[in-house]
């Protein structure tokens, strides 16, 4: 329904043309690929994969294509996250759509636009972050395919409905899921679960 009512109002704009739509992390990927647009609207928390899992893997497969993520999660994290993705655009669905149809606008013209609430604080993370971020964080422990593993292992889908999904034998699965607990130092699903929560790699 929310999909249906943005397509209706960002349509309304004669300089936009919606191209597709899509359900989850992975219909998004494959959207994307197939059609290649100039920007691509995700969410935060996407079944599957995330909105800020889906960006990162972008440049692979639609180097031209900038990204825009439109949640309800206005947590200064999530925006300084997303930035660190290489997202050029966060933006709150609470804001007008004028306001994010102007957004759109400036991320196709090669600006950054992060919603106004978030915008300072956000800025001062990442110049904060800069300066002392020196240590190793589960982003880049484990490779792009173990975290959308255990995205889905945080899900509680099981190793056959993972494997049936990104088309790997189930044996696969559980080899990734192995070397994920090795890497962490986790060795149990709750607990899996958990770092998935914490780290925000899925949310509740």
């Amino acid at each position: 329904m929310f999909r249906q009512g943005l397509r209706t109002l960002l349509e309304a704009a004669q300089d936009i043309e919606i191209l597709g739509e899509a359900s989850d992390g992975q219909e998004s990927l494959k959207g994307i690929e197939k059609y290649q647009p100039d920007i691509a609207i995700l969410d935060i928390a996407m079944p599957g994969l995330s909105g800020i899992e889906v960006a990162k893997r972008l440049p692979k497969i639609a180097p031209d294509t900038k990204t825009m993520i439109l949640t309800m999660h206005g947590d200064t994290f999530f925006a300084v996250e997303a930035l660190r993705a290489k997202v050029q655009g966060f933006m709150l669905k609470e804001e007008s759509i004028d306001y994010l149809v102007q957004g759109i606008r400036k991320v196709a013209a090669g600006e950054i636009v992060v919603t106004p609430s978030l915008e300072k604080a956000v800025f001062k993370e990442l110049q904060n972050s800069q300066r002392k971020h020196n240590g190793v964080t589960s982003n880049n422990i484990l490779t792009p395919r173990e975290t959308e593993i255990l995205q889905l292992v945080a899900e509680g889908m099981t190793n056959q409905e993972i494997a049936d999904l990104l088309f790997i034998s189930p044996a696969t699965v559980d080899t990734h899921r192995k070397n994920i607990m090795t890497k962490l130092d986790i060795h149990s699903v709750a607990g899996l679960v958990k770092h998935a929560i914490r780290h925000k790699i899925v949310t509740l």
